[in-house]
């Protein structure tokens, strides 16, 4: 069984305000990851074009999926691996991102 195709890269942590009541928290992957991710994964994204996801920052692993964007993939950083590892908005993260289900 071949390896999974993963990556190790830092970004900053940005905050998406989507309503008054709604903020999202993110990391955007680099250009040439996210242009890699994009020509591995071709036709076979997931809704919304998302790409299931392992990841990895600091000692908190957890799955999420990854979501196009404007040239880039964004990575949601939820609340309870923010706390875990003393993250805040503009913090620049730490993250190995392993493609599942590929």
């Amino acid at each position: 069984m071949a390896a999974m195709p993963a990556y190790a890269f830092a970004a900053p942590l940005w905050l998406w305000d989507a309503r008054r009541t709604d903020a999202w928290t993110f990391v955007s992957l680099p250009t040439p990851v996210a242009d890699e991710v994009l020509d591995l994964v071709g036709d076979r994204a997931r809704g919304f074009g998302s790409v299931r996801v392992e990841v990895t920052v600091g000692r908190t692993v957890w799955r999420t999926s990854i979501f196009p964007s404007t040239d880039t993939y964004v990575l949601p950083v939820k609340k309870a691996v923010r706390r875990a590892e003393s993250l805040d908005v503009g913090d620049t993260v730490q993250v190995r991102l392993t493609l599942v289900d590929f």
